[in-house]
């Protein structure tokens, strides 16, 4: 049974239920990104830190399963969930964070989610380019200029890390929460 808790369940149970669920070593290094930025934001906007970072941890939970079937990314999830008795604002955002569910973003939470974990792809991309491939060495700046360059880590989807801007947030204010938090775990994340 899960604490009670604002999401439903514990840190300790989501970490175990991801460990469950996820055998890929980069998608649970994405899930932990997705968490810290989250668990930021959170911090940042006076949100719920745990329900918000737990939203970030568990949000691909089914994608191994559903990478060929992108419409059904998230409802997997969803199901899983439901069953541990997850509070309904992390369940419907972690649906609504796959465009492809048809499930639209309407609360602060759910354009935090898709923002968060679409823009560690471009933060973990920029990493990749620096001499000593480290997170430490990237900047605000350079992501900024990634962020324009259409060309680079092509399968971020811009618009959705721009969805900041429904939370309050300059991009600029977003990417410099977004990369502190994912700076401050680049031992976990191998960066």
């Amino acid at each position: 049974m899960s604490e009670k808790t604002p999401a439903g369940i514990s840190r300790q149970q989501a970490w175990e239920l991801l460990n469950e669920k996820v055998e890929s070593v980069n998608l649970i290094r994405h899930s932990l990104a997705s968490e810290a930025i989250m668990r930021a934001l959170a911090e940042r906007l006076g949100k719920d830190v745990d329900q918000w970072g737990i939203a970030g941890l568990l949000h691909d939970l089914d994608f191994e399963q559903t990478r060929d079937d992108p419409c059904r990314h998230g409802l997997m999830t969803a199901l899983v969930l439901a069953n541990r008795g997850v509070a309904p604002e992390v369940i419907h955002a972690v649906k609504s964070h796959n465009q492809e569910t048809g499930i639209r973003r309407e609360t602060a939470l759910d354009f935090g989610l898709a923002s968060a974990e679409t823009i560690t792809g471009l933060i973990v991309a920029t990493a990749l380019v620096q001499p000593d491939r480290r997170l430490s060495q990237v900047k605000v700046k350079s992501v900024l200029k990634k962020m324009k360059q259409k060309d680079f880590a092509r399968n971020v989807d811009r618009q959705t890390i721009l969805e900041c801007n429904n939370l309050g947030l300059s991009l600029e204010e977003f990417v410099e929460i977004s990369l502190k938090a994912m700076q401050a775990i680049s031992d976990q994340l191998g960066l």
